[in-house]
C-alpha cells in the first residue's frame, strides 16, 4: 500500500558500559587480559542497575584501592571514565519499524544494513518521533503460526475451535500450570518459569499475566512476596491507604507501568499525561527532571492526600524503583492470551498441540 521507500527499521546504538569499554581500553594499552577482566568483574552489573565507573570508584572498596595503588590501572579507568557513554556500534531494533504517508528520504535520513532487506533510520527511536513519525511494533512470533496449525488439524477432524472465545477460567489449563508442565507454552517452557509456576500456583488469568511481567531481571526479585501474599502466607501490604484499588490485583506490589501512573494521579492529582511524562522521566532517570518531578509530587501529595513530605519522598523512591522495569499492562495481557490459548490447546488436544509445535520446529532434535 504504501510502497518500499515509505516504510524503514530504526537504528539502535550500543553504549560503551563499565566492563565494556574497560575492556576496550585494555586492550587498546595492551594491559593483559587478567589483569583487566579481575577489574570488570569488580563492577556490579545486575541487568537492572549496571553500576558505572564513577559508582564503582565510590562505591567498591577493593576497586578504588587498585586505582588508587596502581598507576596502571588508574590511566585505563581515567581513559574509560572519558569514553564511558558512547556509542560504540549500530544494530537494528528488532520489531521497530516506521511508515510514512511519503517518501521517508524526505523525513530522516536512511542507510543500508547489510544485514536487512529494507532501509534503516539513521536517527533511533527517540529522534524518529521528534522527526513526526510513529514507531510501530511488529513481533513476528511462531506461536501464532503453531496454534494456526493446531487449529487447522482439529478442523480435519471435523473439531472446530475458536481461540478467541475461549472462556478463560478452564480449571484444566490451571492445573497445568500449576503443576509447571508447561513445556511448549508461550512464555512459560523456561526451567525457571515452571518452577515459579509450581510455586505461586496461579488460579486466574491475572495470575497469568502477572508472572509474565514479573519474570524478567529486577521484577522477578518479587515474585516470591507474590506468591507468599497470593497464598495468605503473608498479609498484604499497601504503600498507602489510596492504592489499595490500584495494586490489589497484583497483592500490594507494582507491576505494571499503568499502576504507576495511577498512583501518581491519585496521590498527587497528576493528569494521566503527566503521569505517563513521570514514568518516561524516572525511565531516562535525568537528574534535574527527577528533581523537578520529585518536588511537584510531594507538594502534590500534600495537597491531594494530605500526606506529609517525608512520606512523600518515600512514596517517589517507591514508584521510582518500580518505573525503571514495570511492564505494560496491556502487552502483558497480550503474551498472557497467547499463553492461555496455548497451554489450552496442551490440556484439550495434546495430540494436534504437539504435531503443530513439531512441525515448526523440526531443526530441533530434543
Amino acid at each position: 500500500k504504501y510502497g518500499s521507500d515509505h516504510v524503514a527499521q530504526i537504528i539502535t546504538f550500543g553504549k560503551l558500559k563499565a566492563r565494556a569499554v574497560l575492556r576496550d581500553c585494555g586492550r587498546i594499552l595492551q594491559m593483559s587480559y587478567g589483569q583487566v577482566d579481575r577489574l570488570c568483574k569488580m563492577i556490579p552489573n545486575h541487568p537492572t542497575d549496571p553500576w558505572p565507573l564513577p559508582r564503582a570508584l565510590n562505591g567498591v572498596a577493593e576497586f578504588k584501592r587498585e586505582y588508587d595503588n596502581d598507576k596502571e590501572v588508574k590511566r585505563l579507568v581515567d581513559l574509560a571514565m572519558q569514553l564511558e557513554g558512547m556509542p560504540r556500534n549500530s544494530s537494528t531494533h528488532a520489531a521497530g519499524v516506521v511508515i510514512g504517508d511519503r517518501p521517508l528520504a524526505q523525513l530522516v535520513p536512511l542507510y543500508r544494513d547489510p544485514r536487512s532487506d529494507m532501509p534503516v533510520t539513521q536517527f533511533d527511536m527517540k529522534y524518529v518521533e521528534s522527526s513526526g513519525l510513529v514507531k510501530f511494533d511488529f513481533l513476528g512470533l511462531k506461536t501464532l503460526s503453531v496454534l494456526r496449525k493446531a487449529v487447522d488439524l482439529l478442523g480435519e477432524r471435523g473439531i472446530s475451535i475458536d481461540l478467541g472465545a475461549l472462556p478463560l477460567d478452564d480449571p484444566a489449563v490451571y492445573s497445568l500450570m500449576q503443576t509447571g508442565n508447561t513445556v511448549g507454552v508461550f512464555q512459560l517452557e523456561s526451567e525457571g518459569m515452571r518452577r515459579t509456576l509450581k510455586a505461586v500456583k496461579p488460579t486466574n488469568f491475572g495470575d497469568i499475566i502477572a508472572l509474565v511481567s514479573l519474570y524478567r531481571p529486577g521484577p522477578m526479585d518479587n515474585i516470591p512476596l507474590f506468591g507468599q501474599r497470593k497464598a495468605g502466607a503473608v498479609p498484604i501490604e499497601y504503600p498507602h491507604p489510596k492504592l489499595e484499588g490500584i495494586l490489589a490485583e497484583t497483592y500490594g506490589i507494582f507491576v505494571y507501568q499503568e499502576q504507576v501512573m495511577q498512583a501518581a494521579q491519585v496521590l498527587a492529582g497528576y493528569s494521566l499525561g503527566d503521569a505517563d511524562l513521570l514514568r518516561r522521566a524516572m525511565g531516562k532517570k535525568n537528574q534535574a527532571e527527577m528533581d523537578a518531578q520529585r518536588q511537584r509530587f510531594i507538594e502534590g501529595c500534600r495537597e491531594v492526600s494530605a500526606i506529609e513530605a517525608r512520606h512523600a519522598n518515600e512514596l517517589f523512591d517507591l514508584i521510582d524503583k518500580f518505573a525503571g522495569y514495570g511492564f505494560n499492562k496491556s502487552h502483558a495481557a497480550a503474551y498472557a492470551l497467547l499463553a492461555y490459548q496455548t497451554g489450552w490447546l496442551k490440556a484439550h488436544y495434546p495430540e494436534e498441540f504437539y504435531a503443530a509445535s513439531m512441525c515448526f520446529d523440526l531443526h530441533q532434535s530434543d
